[in-house]
C-alpha cells in the first residue's frame, strides 16, 4: 500500500506538469488523459497479475491463462475476444483476438504478444518492485508492459465513448518469442486479419521514450557446407591434396566479412561452426560433435548463421554475393550454401513516415517533446514484419525498461502514464479524425 500511495503522489506531480504543458490537446483528449492517470494503478495490478504468469512460449498452458486475463480486460473496453487455436503439430498455445467493428477512421491492427523466453523450467522471478518507479519480473518489458499500455489506452477510450463504431483488431499472438513452425500456419490468421486493416500499431518495447520503429529488419538463416579431398596434413596445400574443408570453410567466412560487413543495416553471423574427421550436426537442435586430428586433413565442415536485412532486396543482393564468393572453390574442395527465409523486414516506407508525424504532433501536445523515427539496426525481427507488406506500420510503442530476455528484466513504470496517454490518444486520432 505504502508503495501504490508513493507512486501515486510521484505520478500526479507528472500528470500536473504533463496537463501544464499538454496545450495542444482537445477537451475530449484531455477527459481521455485524465482517465488515464486516474487508473495507473490498476494498470500495475494488471501487469502484475500477468507477469506472476509463466507463459514461456512452450508453456501452452500458461500461455492460455495470460489470454484469459486479457480477454477479461478487453470485455470491459466492449470488445469481443476469441481464441484461435492452433493444431497439435505446432505445439503451441494459439492467439488471442478481440474485435471491434465500424466504419468510421481507419482500421487498425494492434499487436501483443502473450509469451515471454521465461519457460517453467528456468528459475521463477514474480513481479517486484524494485524502488517507487520500478519492478522487475519475466516479460514486464518483453511485453506484457505493452500488452498493459495497449489495454488499458482501450479502456481509456471506451470510457468516453470514443470506440463507438470504429474497427479495431488487437492481436495477440502466443508465440512470438519462439514461433510454431510452419509459420505458414502459425501465423495464417494473423495475416489474413492484418489484410483487413489499414494501419498496425506494434506494443514492443520502447528503444527510447520518443524513439519510434517506422523499420525493422528482417532474419534469416544460412547454411554453408564444405567438403573436400582428406589425407595426410603434410600433404596440404598442395596440388593433390588441396586446401581441406577448414581452410575454405574460413576463407569463405572471411570473404563474407571483408565484402559485405560494411553495408548499413546488413549482418550476418557465423553461430555455429563444426568441422573434422569426423562431424555430426543436428540442425532441430543447433548442436554437433567433431572428432579430428592434426595430421589429418578435414574432409567436412558445417557452418550455421542468420543474416538480417533492412529490405528484402537487400536481402537478394546479399545472398547473391554470398553465393558467388562460396563458388570460387580453393583447389581440392566444394562448397554450398542454402538459404531459408525467416522473419521478413519492416521496410521504411512513406505510409509508417505519415503515422510518426501523428505520434509526433501526440508526444507534443503531450509536453514530452518530437517523436523521432528509430535505428532499424538497433531492433531484432519481430510479429509486425510478416504484414509490413500490407498496410502502414509502425512499433515500439510498449513500455520502457531494461534486461528484456534476461533475469532482472525491469519496466519504468513512471513511464507507464505516459506511454499509456499516447498510445490512447494515437488511437483515437487516428479513427477519429
Amino acid at each position: 500500500m505504502f508503495m501504490k500511495y508513493v507512486f501515486s503522489i510521484l505520478a500526479l506531480t507528472v500528470f500536473q506538469v504533463t496537463i501544464a504543458a499538454a496545450q495542444g490537446l482537445s477537451k475530449t483528449e484531455k477527459k481521455v488523459v485524465a482517465y488515464i492517470q486516474s487508473t495507473t494503478n490498476q494498470a500495475i495490478d494488471l501487469l502484475k497479475e500477468s507477469a506472476n504468469i509463466n507463459s514461456g512460449s512452450l508453456n501452452i498452458e500458461g500461455v492460455k491463462k495470460v489470454g484469459l486475463v486479457y480477454a477479461r480486460e478487453l470485455e470491459k473496453a466492449g470488445f469481443t475476444c476469441t481464441w484461435i487455436p492452433m493444431p497439435d503439430s505446432i505445439k503451441r498455445a494459439g492467439h488471442l483476438v478481440a474485435e471491434r467493428k465500424g466504419k468510421k477512421g481507419k482500421k487498425l491492427f494492434l499487436i501483443g504478444h502473450l509469451d515471454t523466453v521465461f519457460e517453467p523450467d528456468m528459475p521463477f522471478t514474480p513481479f517486484t518492485m524494485v524502488n517507487d518507479s520500478t519492478a522487475t519480473g519475466q516479460g514486464v518489458n518483453d511485453m506484457k508492459g505493452g500488452d498493459v499500455i495497449m489495454i488499458k489506452a482501450l479502456q481509456a477510450l471506451h470510457a468516453q465513448g470514443l470506440l463507438d463504431d470504429v474497427t479495431i483488431t488487437a492481436y495477440f499472438t502466443g508465440d512470438e518469442e519462439r514461433g510454431g513452425e510452419p509459420i505458414s500456419v502459425s501465423r495464417a490468421d494473423f495475416i489474413e486479419r492484418a489484410k483487413q486493416a489499414e494501419v498496425a500499431i506494434g506494443f514492443e518495447g520502447a528503444t527510447g521514450l520518443n524513439t519510434i520503429a517506422t523499420a525493422r529488419r528482417g532474419s534469416s538463416d544460412w547454411k554453408l557446407e564444405v567438403t573436400a579431398e582428406t589425407g595426410h596434413s603434410s600433404g596440404i596445400f598442395s596440388d593433390r591434396a588441396g586446401y581441406g574443408a577448414i581452410y575454405e570453410a574460413a576463407r569463405i567466412i572471411n570473404e563474407f566479412r571483408t565484402t559485405l560487413s560494411s553495408e548499413q543495416y546488413l549482418t550476418f553471423n557465423p553461430g555455429l561452426i563444426i568441422g573434422g574427421s569426423e562431424i555430426q550436426y543436428n540442425a532441430s537442435k543447433a548442436s554437433g560433435s567433431a572428432i579430428g586430428k592434426d595430421n589429418i586433413i578435414s574432409p567436412a565442415v558445417v557452418v550455421s548463421g542468420d543474416l538480417r536485412f533492412l529490405t528484402e532486396q537487400q536481402k537478394e543482393n546479399a545472398r547473391a554475393a554470398m553465393r558467388a564468393i562460396v563458388s570460387k572453390s580453393l583447389t581440392g574442395t566444394n562448397a554450398s550454401i542454402k538459404f531459408e527465409d525467416g522473419i521478413p523486414s519492416m521496410a521504411p516506407t512513406p505510409g509508417n513516415e505519415t503515422i510518426l508525424k501523428v505520434i509526433d504532433g501526440i508526444s507534443q501536445d503531450l509536453g514530452q517533446g518530437p517523436s523521432v523515427a528509430g535505428n532499424p539496426g538497433s531492433r531484432g525481427a519481430g510479429d509486425i514484419s510478416y504484414i509490413a507488406a500490407y498496410l502502414d506500420c509502425v512499433d515500439g510503442l510498449g513500455a520502457s525498461g531494461s534486461g528484456a530476455h534476461a533475469p532482472g528484466e525491469r519496466i519504468k513504470l513512471n513511464d507507464l502514464p505516459y506511454l499509456t496517454k499516447r498510445a490512447a490518444l494515437l488511437i483515437y486520432r487516428l479513427t477519429n479524425k
